[in-house]
């Protein structure tokens, strides 16, 4: 019988895998999450517990997925009741956390007889539902093996699950992969900004970019966002901030100097204190067309 999978976190995210999961055959046990009205909804859907404590999570499921927003909710909940009577679960945690985090996760299921691995996402809320998150997993050899099965049903088949290596690279990895797309996404803003300024039409010059050095993946999924002002939120600004600012403290441990992303880090911390931290990434051409910005949001 497949194994019993429980729920920390069933925003967006959490909820379209657990959606996922329990088409894929397996059971889904409990959900949790701080938004009460949000684990009850979502557990009354799935046939399953809307527990009102961490540790009851753990006691009525073999595997717990995590999918929380940063290092201090990490740290709440494995800290909170999530780890009593462990012995012998596998935790699997799917935040963009700082590395030493998913270290000291590691080191506290250990602990209490438990496994745990990282396995970061670099996709959104459409390949959540679907099972084609790309998925970057890091810990123990032999803990990847146990979970494959389980992580294939949400990578297409495995196609798009890739092993990194011990605890705290694959955060690493996303970290970079984060920092970059969000380079990107500035400067798409920028030259898509520039152009709207100059009075270039914006589709023709999307084509433009896309048969060019200038394209990027960015351009396919943000570009016609920027040019429509349609930010609805698959990966929020407030995100962008947080991951850009992981990837540099991790710079600055390594004596690197990394201007274009701490120049991208503060155009996404001006959205967050402008108010638009619930936009999408795409919203950071909030601050570069001309005419836009807050008052006409």
């Amino acid at each position: 019988m497949p194994e019993k999978i429980g729920f920390v976190g069933v925003g967006r995210m959490g909820a379209n895998m657990a959606r996922r999961l329990k088409e894929c055959g397996y059971p889904i046990a409990a959900v949790y999450d701080v938004n009460t009205a949000a684990a009850q909804s979502l557990a009354q859907e799935l046939g399953c517990t809307a527990a009102d404590q961490l540790k009851v999570v753990t006691a009525l499921s073999d595997v717990i997925i995590t999918v929380v927003t940063d290092d201090k909710a990490m740290k709440k909940i494995y800290g909170g009741g999530l780890l009593s009577r462990a012995k012998g679960k596998l935790f699997i945690n799917c935040a963009t956390l700082s590395p030493s985090v998913h270290v000291w996760v590691e080191q506290k299921c250990e602990a209490k007889g438990a496994s745990s691995l990282e396995a970061c996402m670099a996709s959104s809320i459409t390949q959540a539902r679907q099972g084609t998150l790309y998925l970057m997993v890091g810990g123990k050899q032999e803990v990847f093996e146990r979970a494959k099965p389980l992580l294939e049903k949400m990578s297409d088949e495995g196609k798009l699950l890739r092993y990194i290596g011990p605890a705290g690279q694959a955060a690493q990895v996303k970290a970079l992969v984060n920092m970059v797309m969000n380079i990107n996404t500035a400067g798409l803003a920028e030259g898509l900004g520039l152009g709207a300024a100059l009075g270039l039409d914006l589709t023709m010059l999307r084509e433009v970019f896309s048969q060019t050095g200038a394209n990027s993946r960015v351009l396919q999924t943000d570009g016609e966002d920027m040019q429509n002002r349609d930010h609805s939120c698959f990966f929020s600004a407030a995100h962008a901030a947080k991951d850009s600012g992981i990837a540099l403290k991790l710079a600055k441990e390594q004596g690197l100097n990394l201007p274009l992303a701490a120049a991208t880090k503060k155009q996404y911390d001006r959205m967050v204190k402008e108010g638009f931290g619930e936009l999408d990434k795409s919203g950071i051409a909030e601050l570069t067309f001309k005419g836009r910005g807050k008052a006409q949001q």
